[in-house]
């Protein structure tokens, strides 16, 4: 009983102590592979500080060793809490082990880990097969019970994404006789390979005509896919409409032009549910749930693209 009170009273003691002085955060990011990395990032920053936080950042280049090595930095510079992108799911067991040692929360953002989940304090992002669900649906909807072939632009083979985005839009359209995937194929979450793809799609489905809709597994294979279609001699957005995920700034640049229909946001905002679930932790020692999913929000042309691109153009994407 004495030896509980002792470590109750240093529990208290070390949290009331923490709210004394201004939080130090290390956050180790993947690195900038792409837009919606650099905007989390911009984010993350923005978050920091507006709630007073000393954000220590660090890009790891896409390299695990990179990861290690700052979490083990961030574990010897003694801080509040870390924040983690992990690069890949395996190989943490170690290094969350240290810093569990060390008493130092660990948040992941936007990917999880193949580890004992007691080894960090919760993981915030997205549902996957949610955003493809919503995509799906807003074209069940959309279409109205006309009849719609439609073709897919898969994202990486054997990414979580595409494999998640895809049975969510399935999941979306079930029971919806008259939508018909008819073409589907990878265009590796690019521009360049969501033309390419397009434009077979197009050629084999009567110039295009016979298409009804495009689903998209990112904004950036729907941009390039546009592209294609008024090459075509089509119009997106009312040809063929035009349906993706990510809500990145050029497909509401697309929207705003009637040339894209709607798109599913995955926020990146991980770290403001991040923060929000330490600042519980570190005040009284609330434990969040293990898992924080972000909303998954559809847009539309109704919601003014245009300013809605203003809003997100210096994000960093």
């Amino acid at each position: 009983m004495l030896t509980k009170t002792l470590i109750a009273g240093s529990t208290a003691l070390t949290l009331t102590a923490g709210l004394a002085a201004a939080q130090t955060v290390g956050f180790s990011q993947i690195g900038s592979e792409s837009g919606w990395r650099a905007a989390e990032t911009t984010v993350t920053r923005q978050q920091a500080e507006e709630r007073g936080i000393d954000l220590k950042f660090s890009d790891a280049q896409q390299k695990q060793e990179n990861q290690i090595a700052a979490l083990r930095s961030f574990i010897a510079q003694g801080v509040d809490a870390i924040l983690v992108a992990p690069v890949v799911a395996t190989g943490w067991d170690a290094v969350l082990e240290e810093a569990k040692e060390a008493e130092i929360p660990v948040v992941l953002l936007d990917r999880m880990v193949d580890s004992d989940k007691e080894l960090y304090l919760t993981a915030v992002g997205s549902d996957l097969v949610e955003e493809g669900r919503v995509a799906g649906k807003w074209l069940v909807d959309e279409v109205a019970g006309a009849e719609c072939r439609v073709v897919e632009l898969q994202g990486t083979t054997g990414s979580s994404p595409a494999i998640d985005r895809k049975k969510g839009f399935e999941e979306g359209i079930a029971g919806a006789d008259n939508i018909e995937i008819v073409r589907s194929q990878t265009g590796d979450f690019t521009r360049a390979r969501g033309k390419e793809v397009m434009e077979s799609f197009l050629q084999a489905e009567n110039g295009g005509k016979d298409i009804c809709a495009l689903y998209a597994h990112n904004d950036d294979m729907a941009v390039g896919a546009i592209q294609a279609i008024k090459e075509a001699g089509l119009k997106p957005g009312t040809d063929i409409k035009v349906v993706s995920i990510d809500a990145v700034p050029d497909i509401f640049l697309a929207m705003a032009a009637g040339e894209a229909n709607a798109t599913v946001e995955l926020t990146p905002n991980m770290a403001g549910p991040a923060f929000d679930a330490l600042a519980a932790y570190w005040k009284d020692g609330t434990m969040p749930e293990k898992f924080i999913q972000t909303e998954s929000k559809l847009y539309t042309q109704a919601d003014d693209p245009q300013a809605v691109y203003e809003q997100r153009k210096d994000l960093g994407y």
